[in-house]
């Protein structure tokens, strides 16, 4: 993986863990529904008619609520340019679609050492560069390397190699890397491998984008051709991929701040997936002819993260966060005042799974929960009673008042155009009223600020979790917090604890996969009880596409999974185009840009607060 940052928090030069992927906002409000309505009274051309690239290409647009924050893969971590990444260049290995066990990727086999502290791969003699150049090893030692010297080129993905020691090609087609310790992960390095005599020309690797000089060279199974900020991403088809090229022409990304435009741009043929869909509109969706809504266990959590107190490495704290929610009795009787039924019943209405530990129920091996006497379960009469005891009383006018003597209200930051956000906002908002805790929702378009400086209380959180969780772990360790208050790390929200800190190195360094994966409940349950993070929700992957432009696409896992932020390529490289010919309007980047119907869609960067933030040293890290 890589975590994938749904909430894309940012700061120039600085990582973002990436975490799970916004989902397409809708207003709700009066003016949305007045343009969706008049887009569904229109009558829809055909899609099969709509029109072709003007070469007459097939292609596949994918309509994305998040905004690309770097196409550099030493920087980027939001959920929508991972996903890019991940269609440009190769990985040593993949995750098998089916189960997520690991399959070949650049690399055919491996193989540890005795002592498990050298692994040698054997890398494929049939994959070239898009360029004509051959892969070797040696752009996979280049890439390790690069990581492990500069830290700049660590932003992203840097928790991978802290524990190597060497890494070396002592032949085109053999790798072999060195470790300090054994590192359970070795068979998941999700870290994309660049051409190394592309990549040894750029100078600093904390402001090259990657995004100025077309096409991009990569090995993989689609070449990044053209790129606008805040509007578009067009990928053309690798047809010298090693595993095959994929059977569409092109593949666009096309970016949408406003959900409902997304949606009636499915429904005119004008785009041919859309995800990430409130209940509204897959219910809109939902039997209309030559549209097909999947709706399956997601692999990403939202969650409330609380600002534990911003501290850097070298001990200085910053940042404002209310000096309440550094008393665990505190944190735990906000989350005690939630009740997740009546969210996942009226905010997703059962689009979603009650929230408990940090790794999803898709992931049976690492997944957790909280036994009946250690369960947050709703209570808020426990919770009036740990406010009470931590000293928090209700002033005359029933307000708990702080040490200041000051009534308490929490700054919570959410992302402006996520209505589930919005809605869960005031959910909170009434639950804690009613225990004498105000509320401020800071609904912004760029949460990256407050949160980076640690001006903020508590915030929406989520991440997209991979099949080896070893990213988003990581992501609350003591070695994630930023050097100094001037940097940035790659923590998610500030937290250092020791206990934790142990359990994560143990499990990072268990090969036993029954070990292991009892070494990681028991780093879940320790996140959990000490209530500076709580997951509400795992919400379900609700997507849609046109059947008359895509054929069939495979879903990870293949029987009843998502398809857009994989773990893997598998869904775009496997997209077969429908026999009617049907195609989005990929043409041209006029095309591109001006291709929605529906109001006008304000293309301004979006701060994408559900996925991950990016860091200067993120999961998306989705």
């Amino acid at each position: 993986m890589s975590t994938q940052d749904q909430h894309g928090r940012k700061r120039p030069a600085a990582r973002i863990p990436r975490f799970r992927a916004p989902r397409l906002a809708t207003t709700g409000g009066f003016v949305a529904a007045l343009a969706l309505t008049a887009a569904l009274a229109t009558p829809l051309a055909p899609a099969a008619q709509q029109a072709r690239a003007d070469d007459g290409k097939k292609v596949l647009t994918v309509a994305v609520a998040q905004s690309v924050d770097s196409l550099s893969p030493f920087l980027a971590t939001r959920l929508v340019s991972t996903s890019i990444l991940r269609l440009t260049y190769e990985y040593l290995t993949n995750y098998d679609p089916k189960d997520a066990h690991a399959v070949p990727g650049l690399a055919t086999e491996w193989k540890p050492s005795a002592d498990k502290l050298t692994w040698t791969y054997k890398i494929r003699s049939d994959a070239t560069w898009s360029d004509g150049e051959k892969v070797t090893a040696e752009d996979a030692a280049w890439t390790f390397n690069k990581m492990m010297t500069d830290a700049n080129a660590a932003t992203a993905n840097g928790s991978f190699v802290t524990n190597f020691k060497k890494v070396t090609a002592p032949s085109p087609t053999e790798l072999v890397i060195e470790l300090d310790k054994p590192q359970a992960t070795m068979t998941s390095l999700d870290v994309p491998i660049v051409p190394k005599h592309v990549w040894e020309k750029v100078g600093d690797f904390s402001k090259f984008n990657n995004d100025k000089d077309f096409p991009v060279v990569g090995s993989g199974p689609y070449i990044l051709k053209d790129y606008e900020p805040d509007s578009y991403v067009r990928l053309e088809a690798n047809k010298k991929f090693w595993r095959g090229a994929p059977e569409f022409d092109e593949l666009v990304f096309k970016y949408y701040k406003d959900g409902d435009a997304a949606v009636a741009a499915l429904q005119k043929g004008e785009v041919s997936f859309v995800s990430n869909l409130t209940p509204a509109q897959a219910d809109s969706l939902e039997g209309q002819d030559d549209i097909k809504v999947n709706d399956a266990p997601g692999r990403r959590f939202l969650a409330l993260a609380v600002n534990p107190g911003a501290r850097a490495k070298d001990g200085e704290r910053f940042g404002d966060g209310h000096e309440s929610l550094l008393d665990q009795r505190v944190r735990q009787a906000l989350f005690l005042a939630v009740d997740r039924e009546t969210l996942i019943d009226k905010v997703y209405q059962g689009h979603a799974v009650e929230g408990e530990g940090y790794i999803p129920p898709r992931y049976s091996t690492y997944y957790w929960k909280p036994s009946a006497d250690q369960k947050l379960a709703h209570d808020p009469a426990e919770a009036a009673r740990l406010l009470d005891e931590a000293g928090y009383q209700k002033n005359s006018e029933g307000k708990r008042v702080g040490k200041d003597g000051k009534p308490i209200t929490y700054r919570v930051l959410c992302h402006a155009t996520d209505p589930n956000d919005k809605a869960i906002g005031q959910y909170l908002k009434e639950w804690w009223g009613e225990l004498g805790i105000g509320m401020d929702l800071q609904c912004l378009d760029n949460v990256s600020d407050p949160w980076l400086a640690g001006t903020y209380d508590l915030a929406f959180d989520g991440w997209s979790v991979s099949p080896d969780p070893e990213s988003v772990l990581f992501l609350h360790t003591c070695d994630a917090l930023p050097a100094t208050p001037e940097d940035t790390g790659a923590t998610d929200n500030f937290i250092c604890d020791k206990k934790y800190d142990d359990l994560y190195t143990r499990q990072h360094a268990e090969y036993d996969p029954a070990k292991r994966a009892d070494l990681v409940k028991q780093a879940v349950s320790r996140l959990y009880d000490t209530g500076y993070m709580n997951v509400m929700a795992y919400p379900n992957a609700v997507e849609a596409y046109r059947t008359d432009q895509i054929a069939s696409i495979t879903t990870m896992p293949e029987g009843a999974g998502n398809i857009y932020g994989q773990d893997g390529y598998w869904s775009w490289w496997s997209a077969t185009p429908a026999d009617s010919g049907g195609s989005s309007d990929g043409g041209g980047s006029a095309g591109v840009i001006t291709g929605v119907v529906v109001g006008v869609v304000l293309l301004a960067g979006v701060g994408g607060f559900l996925a991950m933030r990016r860091r200067a040293t993120a999961e998306d890290r989705e």
